[in-house]
């Protein structure tokens, strides 16, 4: 019996930077080298160069490596290519939304809400990237909060993304007390996340509702990660049930 079947999903969420790496190269084929060793089946990407003038984009190459279906979430434009967050998956996606969270005249972002089937099981997946500002983060993560517990949409959830919270903060408290948030400290001895080659924050988190539980959290810290992106890849294997 797989994984799957027994109700276990491999989750990943990992801000690729443009696939800028620290050596100033831009390869999405290093990022691609990087999930295919995490062997994750829903992946949350953040910061993705999406399709434009120049190429077919940044998520395109990518999930084309890994065999992995993906759905992206433009959040802005971004030199005529549309730039934002991106999910992939190894399961059927069978619905994708896309909510607002731009807070006035900070830079647009979003929530992107992905539908999988798992082995027959409905999981909804949120990938999210806040903004830099305290008031604007807070906004968001009570916009975030509403749209992740609305009653119109049942079953189990997990939100993935980077907060861009440099220390618990409002945002932090807020989603803490409205869904269950993965503790890093019960699972790893490292639990920061940027910059990657030497972290000092824990910028990155997952949370999640509903009937969900928590197998196993790894922050994977190689050689390989800690060039190809500023941010280290959290992952986190999960028991979903119905």
């Amino acid at each position: 019996m797989s994984e799957a079947a027994r109700g276990l999903v491999r989750v990943a969420t990992y801000n690729i930077h443009r696939c800028r790496g620290l050596d100033g190269r831009t390869r999405p084929d290093r990022i691609a080298e990087v999930l295919q060793g995490i062997g994750a089946d829903v992946i949350a990407l953040q910061e993705v160069i999406g399709a434009g003038a120049w190429h077919e984009g940044q998520a395109q190459e990518i999930g084309a490596a890994l065999g992995m279906g993906w759905v992206m979430a433009t959040t802005r434009v971004l030199r005529r290519h549309a730039y934002g967050n991106v999910v992939l998956s190894r399961f059927p996606i069978v619905h994708h939304v896309r909510y607002d969270l731009s807070w006035k005249t900070c830079e647009p972002r979003c929530c992107q809400r992905v539908d999988v089937d798992v082995e027959g099981r409905p999981l909804h997946v949120y990938n999210v990237h806040f903004g830099t500002a305290i008031l604007e983060r807070r906004v968001q993560a009570e916009r975030l909060a509403a749209i992740v517990c609305h009653r119109r949409v049942p079953g189990p959830k997990v939100v993935l993304g980077d907060f861009n919270e440099w220390t618990r903060g409002p945002a932090s408290a807020l989603l803490s007390e409205r869904l269950q948030g993965v503790d890093l400290a019960a699972h790893l001895r490292r639990r920061r996340t940027y910059p990657g080659v030497l972290p000092l924050v824990h910028l990155d988190h997952i949370y999640y509702t509903g009937r969900v539980e928590v197998e196993r959290v790894e922050l994977v810290r190689t050689r390989r990660t800690l060039i190809a992106s500023d941010h280290l890849p959290l992952v986190a294997t999960l028991r979903v049930g119905t």
